[in-house]
């Protein structure tokens, strides 16, 4: 009878020791995986805006004159040529960014101000800065026109008059992943806006104008 119970108290200290033991690895594994997240975990790349020039902003095309029908009155239109160097910056030490499917813009009062451009892909090393050169209008001497509401001819025409800056917003999407070694990602949608106070300078030099500070970018990836 002793013998027995002796028995089943080793039986219950071996189960119990079997189910600590199982408990520290899992906690153990837990542990492991958590420090293989912080450490690689994807972290949002940091945008700026390095060189801005605004070569052409003006409105194009009909401007509603009452002296010729609505029928042959052409639509409201703005002609924008602009260049901007973005600067991409990879925080983490860690893990590479890879981005691809890009397209960019640039709107004015909330309106395109000039067709969108395709960008090639970019691979971005850990920890590395790319520049991207964005080129919006053409190289040529006037830019395509792109239709526009009359109040952002309007606003145009004021800023104009005023001599003031103009605030250009440029908008960046694709697609962005990241990588460390056999670990990766899937593609992630990535959204990128910048928001850039210029002036129009006929003769700036191509490459734009450094800006004094670089206005940095929202990111969403």
């Amino acid at each position: 009878m002793e013998t027995s119970k002796l028995c089943d108290m080793h039986r219950a200290r071996r189960r119990a020791r079997i189910l600590l033991a199982v408990l520290a690895a899992f906690a153990i594994a837990g542990v492991a995986a958590l420090f293989v997240y912080i450490s690689y975990r994807p972290v949002n790349p940091q945008v700026s805006v390095a060189r801005a020039a605004l070569f052409q902003l003006e409105s194009a095309g009909s401007s509603g004159n009452s002296s010729s029908s609505s029928d042959s009155a052409e639509p409201y239109a703005i002609a924008a040529r602009a260049q901007f160097t973005l600067l991409l910056h990879n925080p983490s030490d860690r893990v590479s960014v890879h981005y691809g499917g890009l397209l960019a813009y640039v709107t004015y009062h909330g309106e395109p101000a000039a067709p969108p451009v395709q960008l090639p892909a970019v691979v971005q090393e850990r920890g590395a800065d790319v520049s991207v050169s964005l080129l919006f209008g053409g190289l040529g001497a006037g830019a395509e026109p792109v239709p526009v509401s009359e109040g952002t001819v309007r606003a145009l025409a004021a800023d104009c008059a005023a001599r003031r800056g103009v605030l250009l917003r440029v908008v960046v999407l694709g697609q962005v992943r990241y990588k460390s070694g056999l670990f990766r990602t899937a593609w992630r949608d990535l959204f990128v806006r910048c928001d850039v106070t210029t002036g129009v300078g006929a003769d700036a030099a191509p490459a734009g104008v450094p800006l004094v500070e670089y206005p940095k970018c929202f990111v969403d990836a």
